[in-house]
């Protein structure tokens, strides 16, 4: 056999270009804000009550065993594989994942990066607020969205966001919470047409296809390829919620696994309707699945009415490409691993695993808030009288005692408990914030990178009162609705989703969709330096601003760089992560080597929460978080 050189020239020095790529990239992540992580200091004032626990060993009123907690604490500090398995657990089930956060990554923000702001503390009335809305979403959970202006109870729920809670910051119009805000996102888009997005209903439309086969969008089918995806799901029972009586719940905070112990409706598959449903559907999925669907209908969905279509899928296309798709202005040639299919696909799962990571990182090492359902046995424990003297803010306790909230509870379950949607209740990670939302935030990032979202959503649907087909949306704002104001609503309803079962906050969804698209805004930065053909991306970030991203620059579309800013909540430089070379070594709040006589100090260095540090091994300044009887 004959061996030829190419008959194409090649690059003599691409080896090299290919390095110094690397090396730019790099540097573009290097001389990023850096920023300090602070909490709301609940860990200090209330060790041991304030904080998640679940899985750890827990005394007979669900408090945690201080020595349990302290030996998560020891394995934190440490950050020794070895100790995360000396950590004290209660029962069977393992703890999610606590190294994560202390991977690190080639591309994008590291893990450590990204900041959030403190979470709301359970003395604060915004917490108040935040549990309340899971209380009324509990019990909202079997009504159809279509029924929530006129639904009693939603009604009722309205009323009690608006009159009894001085601190809540969902999404209100004309200054009032109302049954076109109630129980949604507060990001553009989230409070038009719908309460769920498109994406989660209609499938794609193939004019080949047999009736009633994904023939329409309405079928409810997303072709991939020769292959059909069934946007109906199995459900959950109506009426049927757990953790509900106190037993249970001391159980599943000690660990025993309850998974697997859903009641499912098996007679039919059905669309979304509601809360439950809605919970169902985030309960065992894979984040990156609904972005996948979302962006197969958008890459799929022949020219048409996006209900029926009369092109080629795939071919014939009803969704543009993103502007600044250099593609868009070539003759001759089409996209495909580059600004194509392959490669938006491919990146809707890549920066999965990257969001959470650095969503991982914050709940472990930084915040630890508690579960809803952990902070549901403290009430219940200090109404009860099993336990008092936790300090939880007034409004909550006024509502359940002898306003709207008092209605449903005790009386509805025998107990102040949090009725969990899912048998085995939350995840055995805290919650601040949601790994569902920051995966959601990253993944909608990419799919407004790769597709224009002012292209008009047209012939919205929503489910049929059984569940079992689709029908026409008619309200007033049905024209209303983007590509782009739908993506957002997607991952609004995906993080959402979570807090509707019972196992999150409201700002576990608001806060962790900024992480999530930060995360995904810097890898598209450093991509950009990649293609051959230049181009960019553009996109409208969840703030309303809009940003293009090309060549390694993150612009505003009206001029300007974002830098040193950008949509990430906390992005203030940390003064203990100064720029310094290799031979000038950091301290940080876990032991290691001290950088204060660079920064111009003499004795003390700034140690985790900006005090000062007085030598202490401990990570933790506050040496009483060790003796909680001299705190509780």
């Amino acid at each position: 056999m004959s061996i030829c050189p190419p008959t194409t020239p090649q690059d003599p020095n691409r080896r090299n270009t290919a390095r110094d790529k690397r090396i730019q990239a790099a540097d573009i992540a290097f001389n990023r804000v850096h920023p300090c992580h602070v909490t709301n200091c609940e860990e200090y004032d209330y060790p041991y009550v304030a904080s998640y626990s679940k899985a750890l060993q827990h005394d007979a009123n669900g408090d945690v065993l201080p020595a349990s907690y302290q030996s998560l604490l020891n394995a934190l500090a440490s950050r020794n594989p070895a100790d995360f398995e000396q950590v004290q657990l209660g029962g069977t089930l393992k703890l999610t994942n606590p190294q994560a956060g202390l991977a690190f990554d080639l591309e994008g923000r590291d893990p450590q990066a990204v900041a959030l702001p403190p979470a709301p503390r359970i003395d604060s009335p915004q917490n108040s607020s935040e549990m309340a809305e899971l209380y009324w979403m509990a019990l909202a959970r079997d009504v159809h969205f279509n029924d929530y202006s006129w639904n009693g109870l939603v009604q009722q729920a309205i009323q009690s966001l608006n009159t009894e809670f001085s601190d809540f910051r969902g999404p209100r119009q004309g200054g009032s919470v109302n049954a076109q805000t109630v129980f949604r996102g507060i990001y553009p888009g989230e409070t038009v047409g719908p309460y769920l997005s498109q994406f989660l209903l209609k499938g794609t439309s193939d004019p080949g296809a047999p009736p009633g086969q994904g023939r329409s969008a309405a079928d409810g089918f997303i072709e991939y390829g020769a292959l059909k995806i069934d946007q109906r799901q199995l459900t959950a029972k109506p009426g049927i919620n757990y953790l509900t009586d106190f037993p249970w719940w001391l159980q599943v905070q000690n660990g025993d696994d309850k998974r697997g112990m859903d009641q499912l409706d098996q007679s039919a598959r059905r669309f979304i309707r509601n809360l439950r449903d809605l919970g169902e559907r985030v309960h065992t999925d894979n984040v990156a699945d609904h972005f996948f669907n979302a962006a197969w209908i958008l890459y799929y969905e022949p020219r048409g009415d996006q209900l029926n279509g009369t092109g080629r899928p795939g071919i014939d296309r009803e969704f543009p490409n993103d502007q600044m798709n250099p593609y868009n202005a070539y003759m001759k040639q089409d996209p495909f691993a580059t600004y194509g299919m392959p490669h938006g696909l491919s990146m809707v799962w890549e920066v999965l695993a990257r969001a959470l990571r650095a969503v991982w990182f914050s709940k472990w090492f930084i915040h630890r808030r508690l579960r809803p359902e952990e902070f549901g046995g403290r009430i219940d424990n200090e109404l009860t009288g099993r336990r008092t003297g936790y300090p939880i803010d007034s409004e909550i306790l006024k509502s359940l005692q002898s306003g709207l909230l008092a209605s449903y509870f005790p009386g509805m379950y025998g107990s102040y408990l949090l009725p969990q949607q899912y048998p085995e209740g939350a995840p055995t990670h805290p919650a601040y914030a949601s790994g569902h939302a920051t995966g959601a935030g990253a993944c909608a990032t990419i799919l407004k990178a790769f597709f224009n979202e002012d292209t008009p959503i047209e012939n919205p649907l929503v489910a049929s009162p059984d569940g079992l087909s689709l029908m026409p949306y008619t309200g007033w704002d049905a024209g209303s609705m983007t590509v782009g104001s739908e993506l957002n609503k997607l991952a609004g309803n995906i993080a959402i989703g979570r807090n509707a079962a019972g196992v999150h906050w409201r700002t576990d969804y608001d806060q962790a969709l900024l992480m999530g698209e930060e995360i995904a805004i810097r890898i598209l930065q450093e991509q950009s330096i990649l293609f051959n053909e230049g181009g960019g991306f553009m996109l409208t970030r969840f703030d309303g601003q809009c940003i293009k991203i090309w060549d390694g620059h993150v612009d505003y579309c009206g001029g300007g760089s974002i830098e040193p800013y950008s949509s990430a909540v906390n992005y203030a430089e940390c003064p203990t992560t100064d720029m310094v070379g290799e031979e000038d070594i950091t301290t940080d709040p876990y032991g290691e080597e001290d950088t204060s006589e660079l920064r111009g100090e003499e004795d003390s260095t700034v140690d985790y929460y900006g005090e000062e540090n007085t030598g202490s091994t401990s990570p933790w300044p506050n040496a009483e978080l060790d003796r909680p009887e001299d705190n509780l």
